[in-house]
């Protein structure tokens, strides 16, 4: 594969020096962790601005730090009104999710659905919660390694083993504890990365950062998108505001991964502090990687031929994954002329770290992005291992497991969900489209139903768990049609499956019907009783 010779001796250093802290990270908390209690919660003892850094770091995954400025690169400024949704949701995270959290003697997020539905809610939504991470593990450390083979000329397989490896290691020896302090080492060094790379990018714009940026301006880089009420099909500003809702309210409100942060913090205040930090940090760094794609922009567009040694790593990649095992010349430059932006755009920002940036800062950069896809990961896997022992191992087999067989179930768990989430990168780069295509179908189905069954549970106090089984299966056919219309192949063979709508809906229309069948529902029966109490 061609590759970009770049890293230097120094780079390797930085990279090298990153993950000895990492791994020294896990190996430090070790003894700390005696117990599942301590595995899981950190004893509950946590300040508000460690667990607040550590909700940052898990946000911002390597997807966003490569897609965020590889969207505003072959597009605009549409995707930020998502970050613009965060004050909302973290206000509603405070007031009405933390307080179900904080109050339950579980780790568990879903434990309260128990309380709420039963049995079958509780396990239901931790079971989508693990086969959802499982494709997320894989589809973050996928598309990390991608972009890092142009950089180290490695296989991008041998990327995926090195990263599965080192990320479990931790998350297995230092448990919550050491994921937290490390997201919180990670989030500084996402932050120095940004800065660093926005200012040199910034300062380096052809006709200098005012004038360039102007041109941008111009060019409608700086849209936030269409404000077209009824353009249900696009992706326009008023969509994207109520899909950020939905699905940071997935995030913040009801996503195992949060709640474990609010439960080890020391308090209900410093909890609270942590969603407020967590989410509003992110709204200017989100900025900062668009600013950094406009700028790449701004950078490329007077001479877009600087990018031709990208087209033809990409078109090379591309040829292979389609079966070519070794295209000649002249087959990559044909394909490359076919490329578009948006075809290259993940990959525009690691090109730039590559070629254009000093030594030391580039090997920043590339730990930078290692952290962004090691921080999700290793709290995927401490989420996972958690709600495999309190809502299953616990919960249905052996309730008066001993301190010792707690243990061996959260690092066997903690084991086994890196192993298949570093086996599903791997499938992945086999069978790429196939895999993204299954990620995007869990993502919809199971996320929306998740945040829709909690909607219900706290609106709708008449819901009881019978009819909270039919809404859920009512939601569950609407986000399930909605998923399955972005397949062109179904659509052609299966016309019902057409859809008018844009796929942010899916996570806005399926929670949002669960709650008005729930609020009608409601209403009956309160007029029921009420005429009965009449007569």
């Amino acid at each position: 594969m061609k590759t970009i010779h770049a890293f230097t001796i120094i780079d390797w250093l930085i990279l090298a020096i990153y993950f000895v802290a990492i791994l020294a990270t896990g190996i430090y908390f070790w003894r700390k962790n005696r117990d599942a209690e301590q595995f899981t919660a950190a004893g509950r003892s946590l300040p508000g601005w460690l667990c607040g850094m550590s909700i940052f770091a898990t946000y911002l995954s390597s997807i966003s730090y490569l897609a965020l400025p590889g969207k505003a690169f072959a597009g605009n400024w549409n995707a930020w009104v998502f970050s613009l949704s965060l004050p909302i949701t973290a206000w509603i995270a405070v007031r009405y999710f933390l307080p179900l959290y904080r109050s339950s003697q579980s780790v568990s997020a879903y434990a309260w659905l128990e309380k709420r539905f039963g049995l079958w809610a509780r396990l239901l939504a931790s079971g989508f919660y693990l086969l959802f991470q499982v494709a997320r593990i894989g589809v973050v450390m996928y598309l990390m390694a991608l972009p890092m083979t142009i950089l180290f000329g490695w296989d991008v397989r041998d990327l995926i083993l090195v990263t599965g490896v080192i990320v479990t290691a931790y998350s297995l020896v230092g448990g919550i504890t050491a994921v937290i302090w490390a997201d919180a080492i990670q989030a500084f060094i996402l932050l120095a990365g940004a800065l660093i790379a926005f200012a040199i990018l910034l300062f380096g714009l052809p006709n200098g950062p005012v004038e360039s940026l102007q041109d941008s301006y111009q060019a409608g880089k700086f849209s936030l998108g269409s404000y077209d009420l009824t353009a249900i099909g696009q992706s326009t500003f008023w969509l994207v505001l109520a899909y950020g809702l939905f699905e940071n309210l997935k995030n913040f409100g009801v996503d195992q991964s949060y709640v474990q942060r609010y439960i080890a913090a020391s308090s209900d205040r410093s909890a609270a502090k942590s969603i407020w930090l967590g989410a509003l940090l992110y709204v200017p760094v989100s900025a900062a990687f668009f600013l950094i794609g406009t700028g790449l922009y701004a950078y490329y567009q007077p001479d877009p031929n600087q990018l031709a040694s990208l087209r033809q790593i990409v078109a090379e990649n591309q040829l292979q994954v389609n079966g070519q095992a070794a295209p000649d010349e002249s087959q990559i430059l044909a394909h490359a002329a076919t490329l578009t932006d948006q075809e290259i755009s993940d990959r525009v920002f690691p090109y730039f770290i590559a070629t254009q940036l000093p030594t030391g800062v580039r090997g920043l950069l590339i730990a930078a992005i290692f952290a962004a896809a090691m921080s999700t990961v290793s709290t995927g896997l401490n989420s996972s291992a958690t709600l495999l022992l309190s809502d299953f191992y616990q919960r249905l087999i052996a309730p008066q497991a001993s301190e010792r067989q707690q243990m061996l179930v959260l690092r066997a768990t903690t084991l086994l969900w890196g192993t298949l989430g570093t086996i599903t990168a791997l499938i992945m780069v086999r069978y790429t489209n196939n895999a993204l295509d299954i990620w995007w179908t869990m993502s919809g189905i199971l996320g929306a139903a998740i945040i829709g069954l909690f909607l219900l549970g706290l609106t709708s106090p008449q819901v009881n768990h019978r009819i909270a089984i039919g809404i859920t299966l009512v939601g569950a056919a609407l986000i399930t049609w909605m998923t399955l219309s972005l397949n062109d192949t179904l659509r052609g063979d299966f016309p019902f499956l057409n859809s008018p709508f844009h796929k942010y809906w899916i996570i806005v229309l399926g929670p949002s019907l669960m709650i008005l069948l729930g609020y009608i529902v409601s209403l009956i029966r309160n007029r029921t009783r009420t005429r009965q109490s009449e007569a």
